[in-house]
């Protein structure tokens, strides 16, 4: 009986003795950078400085609001007030433009403006 528990203890250490196989290379997925945005979401500012230039003539923008078309879109919608109204009144949409937003169809905007 001696014998069968030094057997099973040899037996035991045989198996402790071989080298585990070492885990091969774990292949990673390298971490895509987020895009930068190459405008700034149109603030209160932004818009008034984008109407002023569409709309030279027109009164100067009191209040805005300006919320994204949707997910894929990069245009903006944006509502507004002009002079010392206080409702956003009238709306338009921001385009990207060369470096800065820019009014997507200045003469009807305009012509709104006018009203």
């Amino acid at each position: 009986m001696k014998y069968l528990v030094v057997i099973a203890g040899l037996a035991t250490l045989a198996g402790c003795g071989e080298p585990a196989a070492e885990p091969g290379p774990v292949a990673t997925q390298s971490a895509v950078e987020p895009a930068e945005p190459a405008l700034p979401a149109p603030d209160e500012a932004i818009f008034a400085e984008a109407f002023a230039d569409a709309c030279p003539d027109a009164e100067t923008v009191s209040t805005s609001s300006c919320q994204s078309k949707g997910l894929g879109s990069s245009d903006f919608l944006c509502k507004y007030g002009l002079g010392e109204d206080e409702y956003l009144r009238h709306q338009a949409t921001l385009v990207p433009g060369e470096g800065e937003w820019a009014v997507a169809d200045p003469a009807e905007t305009c012509a709104q403006g006018a009203d």
